[in-house]
């Protein structure tokens, strides 16, 4: 298909001078082919997968059909989980910038019903929500259908699997009869063929490629390892390459969080992502990756499905996905915006021949690798060092460092060789630092999962309240006050709840800085 320019596709100027603060020209395959069916009101059933730009797809045509002087629901979107409601509510109010008296509104479990039942009753025309919510809505009456025109299914195949069905074919059964139905979906099962039947009408199936789906930008490789060895070989691999946020994918909840805790305790900036997480610690999560604080996160494809972060340079599967499908949608975080983006699957005994079959589905070559042993990672990080050595030498005035080293070599015995060897070792080794480091993420009696319990030695009896605390942690490191657990003051000392992945930062920052006059020392809770 010939490239198109959004120009071509008869927007608003409002909606074309968002896509154009948004810094996109060409529309993508599924938006070109989308974008002008929905706006001409007929019925659409997208295959696309993940990544191909299929929020737009179906926001911009909603929008161009909004009446923004009209108060009451005009549209749904119904989405599988709370993270993929909220990001496509966000792209939405992006697209919908400079049109002015549109309302756009995310509602999903998790958060105060009452809270979204005062939103509502304030006048939205597009509610973008997870099933099971938009059913409670419904029940009471807050969200009515009388205006309705447009429903949009995304991710229709992720809802089946998680067990909408049911409420997806009671709330297509509420909505008026005269009205746009558009349904995306990855693949198409049995289960979505009989929905578009029977609720739809005349719809035209547009089908993004696999070829079109292709990220030749993407490495992709595979490790032989034995279950239990898993875990060394991520570290290795990750101390090699050194990305700057990874993805790490999981098919158990429980594996997720042994992860979680292995990675910690090796004193990786790692968190996890899974359903059985309260909400606030999954929102905690996802903006700890988003900002860079973690660098690592954990998660199974549901709990990640919709997770769209540009700087993702690695993604492994740590487990090989059930679903061959699944493989295009873990590696497709990773290569982003034209980034180069690497993948790593680790496979043990007969899971070989699984590989196989996903790189049959995927028409792509997955190549093999050797684990790398402990000296490739050690050379790795001489060699990275050395580049910054070279940099520095190039770049940098370094009069004053060479005058001290003449001068020690002036007052000793050593050459300048001993102490450019010395000087290598002490920025290389590092190994003390990182076992001292450990014990900030072993168990430290934190009564709420994912936190750690840090001990402040300043009390009731140095004038300090919990404000006071709360400040100096939230001022010192620049983490949000709210992710701030219980804090119990004693006379003489204090602890403090915090997540776990701020752990480190916070130590740091705060530890010698002072509160109410004395200097605050700061270290992990010890049990013992």
């Amino acid at each position: 298909m010939d490239e198109v320019r959004f120009e071509d596709l008869g927007l608003c100027p409002e909606i074309m001078r968002a896509v154009k603060k948004m810094g996109f020209e060409e529309a993508s395959p599924i938006q070109a082919k989308a974008i002008p069916v929905m706006m001409d009101g007929k019925d659409l059933i997208g295959q696309a997968q993940t990544g191909t730009g299929k929020t737009a797809a179906f926001g911009i045509p909603l929008l161009e059909k909004i009446d923004p002087k009209n108060k009451k629901l005009q549209a749904i979107v119904l989405c599988p989980t709370r993270e993929l409601a909220i990001q496509v509510a966000e792209e939405i109010r992006h697209l919908a910038c400079y049109m002015h008296g549109i309302k756009v509104l995310p509602i999903y479990g998790g958060q105060e019903i009452v809270k979204q039942i005062r939103s509502l009753k304030s006048g939205v025309q597009l509610i973008i929500g997870t099933p099971g919510r938009v059913m409670d809505h419904m029940r009471r009456k807050t969200v009515k259908m009388d205006y309705l025109h447009t429903v949009v299914l995304d991710e229709a195949d992720e809802m089946l699997n998680m067990g909408f069905r049911e409420d997806i074919e009671t709330i297509l059964e509420e909505v008026p009869e005269e009205r746009q139905t558009v349904l995306f979906s990855a693949t198409m099962p049995k289960p979505i063929l009989e929905i578009t039947k029977k609720y739809q009408k005349n719809a035209e199936l547009i089908k993004v490629t696999k070829k079109e789906l292709t990220v030749p930008s993407i490495e992709q490789y595979y490790y032989e390892v034995k279950p239990k060895n898993k875990e060394e070989v991520l570290s290795r691999i990750l101390d090699i390459y050194n990305p700057k946020l990874s993805v790490v994918f999981c098919n158990t909840k429980k594996q997720v969080d042994l992860l979680v805790n292995g990675l910690l305790g090796r004193g990786y900036f790692a968190a996890g992502l899974h359903g059985d997480m309260k909400q606030a610690q999954r929102d905690r999560v996802m903006e700890g990756f988003r900002k860079g604080k973690t660098d690592i996160l954990v998660a199974t494809d549901v709990a990640a499905r919709g997770i769209d972060v540009e700087e993702v340079e690695a993604v492994f599967n740590y487990d090989l996905p059930q679903d061959d499908e699944y493989y295009v949608h873990r590696i497709g975080r990773t290569g982003r915006a034209g980034r180069v983006g690497r993948s790593f699957s680790f496979v043990s005994g007969r899971e070989v021949y699984k590989l196989k079959e996903i790189q049959r589905y995927c028409k792509t070559k997955i190549y093999a690798q050797k684990v790398p042993s402990l000296n490739d990672v050690a050379n790795t990080k001489i060699e990275k060092l050395m580049d910054t050595v070279n940099r520095m030498i190039e770049e940098e005035d370094l009069t004053t460092y060479l005058q001290l080293i003449q001068s020690e070599v002036n007052d000793s015995d050593y050459t300048s060789m001993d102490i450019a060897a010395a000087l290598l070792k002490l920025c290389a080794g590092g190994k003390e630092e990182q076992e001292g480091m450990k014990a900030v993420f072993e168990d430290t009696g934190a009564e709420e999962p994912g936190m750690v319990r840090l001990f402040i030695n300043v009390g009731k009896k140095d004038r300090a309240k919990p404000g006071d605390i709360l400040g100096a942690l939230a001022g010192e490191s620049g983490i949000p006050g709210k992710v701030v657990g219980t804090i119990d003051m004693y006379d003489k000392y204090t602890f403090v709840e915090v997540p776990r992945e701020y752990a480190r930062e916070i130590i740091n920052s705060v530890n010698h800085t002072k509160i109410k006059g004395k200097s605050v020392a700061v270290e992990p809770a010890n049990q013992k």
